[in-house]
């Protein structure tokens, strides 16, 4: 029922050979789970890189769960004896007697013997005060931690609010109030100067937490523990997982901490009603600022005349601290989170951040542990700590989109406007090595609108339309900013990007003409869902409010190493519609400063094969060694009766069903999957779900059913369902499924349930359960190779023949289309199966899924039960027995 793959020699370290952990299960595990966890305790002790696939319904998570958070407590136990023994022996050498050194120590060294002792008593007694140190701040944090758990009272200690929180209240109803005929007085102007920018100075990087070291907040600075970070997908993938963690043996004694966007754990309205997220992180940095700037301390001073300033009523320190300890001290989700934030009347996006030093486990994003610029933003610190990363499937695909920029003409145009009024009205009062710095990103925003066409800001003028793909290098030259030092200019613009470079509400607006609307883009990659940041709409990424920040992204970009990246140009008609896009093509670069400070990682998914690009472009480019890599992999929970997966390789007319692109498109082709959706609906009970490879495919296929008749003799068996444009239907839509496959088990009339099409790669082919009655058979119609004629992907695989090993015959350009394919596969037909009494029917619509080498990418536990079937009839007879043994 289940296999278990060990890829390693050994995948446990001593520790585990000598003992085997005992695993805290909420309940009587099964034998895959045991194994799972005994295989990642052990991963995490011999500080390796794991691959580990666990089918879904199969309790993936909480053996993820009960494994780490095990380990954890191990160590930790582990430690506190390590530093106790420590302890007593440092103690036990200070109270000694002093000895006379040894003749030998004598002539080795020209120091006296009582310096020589004091020198070694003093740096003991530095050790052991040190070792005393921690201890006591571990018992005081565990006792405060302790203290909230039993003692009701402190929940609301925020109440007693401090003098300043009453003063930031004031100056807030102040600032509303402002907006009125007063003028910018002297003090206004003044802000949006910005100080002299010293980018080589080697000044301690400041907190980004408040924007300041401000000596108040000193007490919630904490030191780093051991932790678990874990990072999913989406925030419901976020959510699931801590619900899991609440439903554990562990929920009352680990800290848990939820990180989100400001976007997801924001509670001042008035931000929140901005709607973009950029927006409401620009408002929030600029009232962090205005909240941390010291008053006059001159004696006397006069208030310069002007608007009061907002500040942010949720961020006073006292209100922090305590919400951080609220947070520690209890297991919550980002809804949770909010809902606390609003009792407490404290911000839990900075609460939650200043609780990751003490906390044990750490939930987020991928966005946040994989950028290293977010890492840093969001006080992430790697270095010795674990990292699991779920659903992590597409991880390579994920990487590459979360580094690769996009930027249209109306954005250049829109920062080049905004920063040359800027650099106008304010040139002389700015510093001259500021002023420098403005005039050097003017020059590169220039170069990189001619290079879109465009001279001036203005419509280009006639130049070839269409794409172009460079090298860095070659971009660089053509912008003419070769010569330009992007690291410096980064540097700045990351400084003042939110702060004074951003034209004020009332300045007048921009004398060029305003470029036309946008063509939306996502931004930077290839797959929607690895935006880098979630929740980001195509227009508000367009229509920023700091243009400067996606400016600094995409110069940032720039300075990767010529081999590792490429820039696509695309020419349209206009200026606005062209664009500029930065393409990462080694991952493995940004990724490898993860493995080198981590513990250990462990990459898990339901469906991780194949493997074999996964370790080569994203381990083995990294830097790590063969040996570092174990790879764990398990069957499911189901009987094997339960599961029906079978190759159809042609149809009821004896029509062969081969779907490339020369054949797919042909009317007998259709016709025939027609005739083969028609036989499935009248032997499989309850929901059918059919997966085309592409959109444009089903559109066709849909059109050519509907005036031949077949989708009308279709909709006499099953009610037919599509799946939506949009995004925020696709709730509405599976609610409707559902709802019918249950009226029409229960009637019992001639519909025996539903229909629904859907797309490879679309809005139902991840993180939608297809269980029981919902996905009764699963149909992949065709092969969904991924379009081989974009210029990005044919550069990927160039990329891949030239710097990856040849194997088995083929190239690691034609493997990654194959494996590109495989993965879109696995995800589709892992939508059914959700539980250990679920069964259901897979059926691959396509001669080429019999070939060996295709059949080996599929699941361990899918493969093992597959039936290979020449003719129709073989398959409908299987697929006929399988449906009735279930009534």
């Amino acid at each position: 029922m289940c296999v278990i793959q060990e890829h390693t020699s050994c995948c446990t370290g001593t520790s585990m050979a000598n003992e085997i952990p005992e695993f805290p299960f909420p309940y009587q595990p099964y034998p895959i789970q045991e194994q799972f966890m005994k295989a990642l305790y052990g991963a995490l002790e011999d500080s390796k890189v794991g691959i580990f696939e666990s089918p879904t319904g199969t309790g993936k998570s909480l053996s993820l769960i009960c494994g780490a958070l095990t380990w954890l407590k191990d160590f930790e136990e582990r430690k506190r004896q390590e530093t106790a023994d420590l302890l007593q022996e440092g103690e036990a050498v200070l109270s000694a007697p002093t000895t006379s050194s040894s003749a030998s120590s004598q002539n080795s060294s020209a120091d006296p013997d009582w310096i020589t002792d004091f020198v070694q008593k003093k740096s003991e007694r530095e050790l052991v005060s040190k070792i005393k140190e921690d201890e006591i701040k571990r018992k005081k944090r565990e006792e405060r931690l302790e203290m909230i758990r039993h003692n009701a009272q402190l929940k609301y200690a925020f109440k007693r609010k401090s003098s300043e929180e009453d003063e930031t209240l004031k100056l807030l109803q102040l600032s509303k109030g402002g907006e009125e005929e007063e003028a910018l007085g002297d003090a206004e102007e003044e802000e949006l100067i910005v100080a002299e920018y010293e980018s080589d100075e080697d000044s301690k990087t400041k907190s980004k937490f408040c924007g300041g070291a401000d000596d108040e907040d000193d007490d919630l600075v904490e030191e780093h523990v051991t932790k678990i970070y874990y990072c999913s997908r989406t925030h419901s993938q976020l959510a699931q997982f801590v619900h899991e963690v609440q439903k554990s043996a562990f929920c009352q004694d680990v800290r848990v901490v939820t990180l989100g966007s400001r976007q997801n754990l924001c509670i001042n309205e008035d931000v929140r009603r901005l709607g973009s997220i950029q927006r409401i992180n620009d408002r929030c940095m600029e009232m962090q600022k205005n909240r941390h700037e010291k008053p006059p301390q001159e004696e006397g001073a006069k208030r310069k005349r002007g608007p009061a300033k907002a500040v942010c009523p949720f961020a006073g320190a006292t209100a922090l601290q305590t919400l951080r300890d609220e947070v520690l001290g209890a297991v919550s989700d980002i809804e949770q989170l909010v809902t606390l934030g609003r009792k407490t009347h404290a911000c839990p996006y900075y609460a939650t951040r200043l609780a990751v030093p003490s906390s044990q486990l750490v939930v987020l994003p991928y966005q946040m542990v994989l950028h290293a610029a977010t890492r840093r933003a969001s006080g992430i610190q790697l270095k010795g700590q674990i990292l699991i990363i779920d659903e992590a499937h597409n991880l390579s695909d994920t990487l590459s989109c979360i580094h690769s920029v996009e930027l249209t003409g109306a954005q250049f145009c829109r920062a080049f406007s905004q920063l040359r009024q800027y650099s106008e009205r304010y040139k002389s009062r700015l510093k001259a090595k500021n002023l420098m710095y403005i005039r050097q990103i003017l020059f590169v925003l220039e170069g990189l609108v001619q290079v879109l066409g465009g001279e001036s800001f203005c419509e280009p003028a006639a130049s070839p339309l269409g794409t172009q793909l460079l090298t860095i290098n070659d971009f660089l030259f053509k912008a003419q900013i070769d010569n330009i030092n992007l690291f410096k200019l980064c540097g700045f613009v990351e400084k003042y990007a939110g702060s004074g470079v951003t034209p004020h509400p009332q300045m007048p607006r921009p004398q060029t003409p305003r470029p036309q609307t946008p063509h939306p883009q996502t931004p930077g990659g290839l797959n929607k869902e690895n935006r880098r940041t979630e929740g980001l709409s195509q227009a508000e990424h367009v229509l920023a409010a700091s243009p400067m920040m996606q400016v600094e992204g995409f110069l940032m970009a720039l300075t990767n190493s010529n081999k590792d990246g490429r820039v696509v140009v695309h020419r349209q008609g206009t200026l606005s519609e062209s664009s500029v896009k930065f393409l990462l093509l080694n991952p493995a670069v940004h990724f490898a400063q993860v493995l080198t400070e981590c513990r250990a990682v462990i990459i898990a998914g339901g469906t991780m094969q194949p493997v074999s690009d996964f370790k080569q472009e994203l381990l083995f480019s990294a830097g790590v060694a063969q040996e570092r890599i174990t790879e764990f992999s398990c069957g499911h929970v189901i009987p094997p009766g339960n599961i029906l997966p079978l190759v159809m390789s042609s149809g009821p007319s004896g029509q062969e069903l081969e779907f490339t692109f020369q054949n797919r498109d042909t009317p007998r082709m259709m016709d025939e999957t027609g005739r083969v959706l028609f036989n499935l609906c009248t032997v499989v009970p309850g929901g059918v779900v059919c997966f085309f490879p592409s959109y444009e495919y089903s559109r066709r296929t849909l059109a050519h059913w509907d005036s031949s008749g077949a989708l009308a003799r279709l909709a006499a068996k099953k009610k037919i369902f599509q799946e939506p444009k949009k995004a925020n239907q696709v709730e509405q839509v599976l609610g409707e499924f559902s709802r019918c496959i249950q009226r029409c088990a229960a009637d019992g009339g001639a519909l025996t349930g539903a229909l629904l099409f859907s797309v490879v790669g679309g809005k139902m082919s991840e993180g939608i359960n297809f269980s029981d009655d919902l996905g009764r058979c699963v149909v992949m119609v065709g092969m969904p190779y991924p379009n081989i004629k974009s210029p990005e992907l044919q550069e990927k695989m160039a990329y891949l023949d030239k710097h990856l090993p040849h194997a088995a015959g083929r190239s690691p350009g034609q493997a990654l289309i194959e494996n590109l394919c495989m993965r879109a596969v696995n995800q589709s037909i892992g939508r059914a199966i959700r539980h250990r009494g679920d069964y259901s029917s897979i059926v691959l619509c396509d001669r080429r899924y019999s070939r060996p080498a295709t059949v080996a990418k599929l699941p361990e536990w899918i493969r093992s039960r597959t039936q290979v079937h020449a003719s129709f009839g073989t398959a409908f007879a299987a697929l006929r027995k399988r449906s009735h043994s279930s009534l």
